[in-house]
């Protein structure tokens, strides 16, 4: 009998609906209950940032906005002594617009792109397959608002408690007087979270196409 508990038990997890896992997201109360897969294969914890103020971008080397790659870098160089910290999150999800294996990633963005900041492993950040991290940043009551995902090089602004607190969209540019007014106020924690703190349209593109820039 307990046998034929058991099992029913893993058909029950199993039978999860989608919705779910991002019920699970609210869960979660700050950023630090999550991790991501470096380029080793090592499991990082994101409480290693407790305190900073955290950039987090889904990145593609092959994507019409990598040059925000550099602008990214340069934000890094510039607020590094006032507690930023850039992590980037390579994917395919969006054209098929990053490399197929690790290693080749790592090599573009640690020896071409020069990226001063925390790069990791490749994975998915679209729709029920998107890691657990990216379910909380898009968690309309934990996260930000403008739902999923939509397209490479979106950006979540993550505040020194661990919340996050404004949303950029691809054609954000990290180069903008705009993006680095929003960027000190939270820094200098001055920045006060609004419902729907998301800046910039979606680019073109349906979500649900898998092809251009």
């Amino acid at each position: 009998m307990l046998r034929l508990w058991k099992a029913l038990a893993v058909l029950l997890l199993c039978a999860l609906p989608a919705g779910a896992i991002a019920a699970d997201a609210a869960k979660h109360k700050s950023i630090y209950d999550y991790s991501l897969v470096d380029f080793d294969g090592k499991v990082v914890s994101l409480s290693t940032y407790k305190g900073k103020v955290l950039l987090i971008v889904n990145l593609a080397s092959k994507s019409i906005y990598n040059d925000q790659i550099a602008a990214l870098s340069e934000l890094q160089k510039t607020y590094s002594d006032k507690g930023l910290v850039i992590l980037g999150i390579p994917s395919s999800d969006f054209g098929a617009e990053e490399a197929s294996d690790n290693a080749a990633i790592a090599k573009y963005y640690h020896d071409t792109a020069h990226a001063n900041f925390p790069v990791f492993s490749k994975a998915s950040v679209r729709g029920n397959d998107a890691i657990p991290l990216v379910h909380f940043l898009t968690d309309p009551k934990e996260g930000t608002a403008g739902g999923d995902i939509h397209w490479n090089f979106t950006k979540f602004l993550v505040n020194r408690e661990g919340q996050p607190v404004l949303r950029f969209e691809s054609d954000s540019d990290p180069s903008d007087p705009e993006f680095r007014v929003k960027l000190e106020q939270v820094l200098d924690g001055t920045f006060k979270k609004k419902s729907g703190s998301k800046e910039g349209p979606p680019p073109p593109g349906d979500d649900d196409d898998d092809d251009g820039g």
